[in-house]
């Protein structure tokens, strides 16, 4: 059979054996909406749970509309055109508008990144900046959440008379969705509020999971976070596996966001009758496939349906390299996932982007990992604890005469973004 893997920009053709009861994993058809700039446009006039988007900026001072940063393939453009124009007609001035990038803890976006994500009119006459959740002095602190989080909220966002967030809802290893609360936080999160919502203490829960709201710690604590910086207005999108619009939600934080799950549900979850010994798997391609760091989201995308002691492999181009130099660093200084283990789990130690291999360690707890790419040479995939593999066909072969002629297998070309379950 032949499959084609979310890959970089360009995918990944791969010929995989012909076996009885391979299922391919993937988003259920669902039409893409005829007219999204329409569509987008009717959502901020018709929200749910807020009055319309104009109605509700008339008479406020100025604007922070948060965005996502490059990893997330929002249609950001279609949105902040019809929603700016809404800003003018309501009277607030093009000058008094920010449009603030949620980083989270990631690296800054370059001005290329920015160009891409709303195009060149917006980024030309707008003042678009990006988040440093390292620099705690452009921050307000807001007390602590219930569960003990320190919150620190970007201070360009809480000071401002207009709070808007624009996002994008799909599967997420930890918080269950991505979207509405998350552009907050961790999007716009100072580093002391992340590294504990993000600690072992919420992580190794066991509905910190992709796709599970109900009784998640860490989807429950950064909605808190989120309500008490404030929210106006949300505007989220689903796409589909061609990252086409679907549907668009907006209005209130939480009604709009649930509204847009509940929908996401019935296009991205797809099952297997039971759990395989061979899960064939992506980052779902560019931009998310470009670094380890975050390719680790193709791997627990994988757990649901993965036996005990199978077999992952995950094809990613990670073109970008390894990730930040303080995830690298874990590498280095870690020589097993047990020593970083029983690291984060005592009370001194902390690197940044250290949850990203506690969710490696995650997997690694359930299953082997093979890693294709053409990103980063062999030597150094085997040193992050997985293993190398010169093609997607040879990581089969290997598994197949490991597991033997009965070994079972699935296939999600499109990653992380299929909520995969075993029925």
């Amino acid at each position: 059979m032949r499959a084609c893997l979310e890959y970089g920009r360009t995918g990944l053709d791969v010929d995989l054996p012909d076996r009885p009861g391979t299922r391919t994993l993937a988003y259920k058809d669902a039409q893409p909406l005829a007219d999204p700039d329409a569509a987008a446009r009717n959502v901020l006039t018709k929200p749910t749970g807020t009055p319309p988007l104009t109605e509700l900026a008339r008479g406020r001072k100025d604007a922070c509309i948060v965005i996502c940063d490059i990893t997330r393939p929002v249609p950001n453009e279609l949105i902040l055109r019809p929603m700016l124009a809404m800003l003018g007609e309501a009277g607030i001035a093009q000058d008094k508008i920010t449009i603030l990038i949620a980083t989270g803890a990631h690296r800054p976006s370059t001005d290329e990144e920015i160009v891409e994500m709303v195009g060149k009119q917006i980024a030309r006459d707008y003042r678009i900046e990006n988040h440093h959740a390292t620099v705690l002095e452009e921050h307000t602190n807001l007390g602590d959440s219930p569960r003990g989080v320190p919150i620190w909220i970007d201070s360009r966002y809480v000071n401002a008379d207009l709070k808007i967030t624009i996002g994008l809802i799909e599967p997420h290893l930890m918080a269950g969705f991505s979207g509405g609360r998350k552009l907050i936080c961790p999007g716009i999160a100072a580093l002391e509020t992340i590294k504990v919502w993000h600690g072992p203490k919420f992580l190794e829960h066991p509905k910190a999971d992709c796709g599970i709201l109900d009784g998640n710690p860490v989807h429950e604590e950064n909605t808190w976070i989120a309500q008490k910086a404030g929210c106006d207005f949300i505007c989220n999108v689903v796409i589909d596996a061609q990252r086409r619009a679907l549907k668009f939600v907006a209005g209130d934080m939480i009604e709009a966001f649930h509204e847009g799950v509940d929908f996401v549900k019935g296009v991205v979850v797809d099952t297997v009758p039971e759990r395989v010994d061979i899960v064939v798997t992506s980052s779902a391609g560019y931009p998310l496939d470009t670094t380890f760091y975050q390719a680790v989201k193709g791997l627990t995308g994988a757990l649901p349906i993965v036996k005990q002691g199978g077999t992952i492999i995950l094809a990613a181009s990670l073109s970008e390299g390894i990730g930040s130099p303080e995830f690298q660093q874990l590498f280095d200084e870690n020589p097993s996932l047990d020593v970083f283990m029983e690291r984060i789990l005592g009370k001194d130690y902390f690197v940044m982007d250290q949850w990203q291999l506690e969710e490696l360690a995650k997997v690694c707890r359930k299953a082997k990992v093979k890693v294709v790419s053409d990103g980063l040479p062999a030597e150094t995939i085997n040193q992050l604890f997985v293993e190398s593999a010169p093609s997607v066909e040879q990581a089969v072969a290997d598994s197949l005469d490991e597991y033997g002629e009965s070994a079972s297998m699935a296939v999600i070309p499109k990653g992380p973004y299929v909520l995969a379950q075993v029925a």
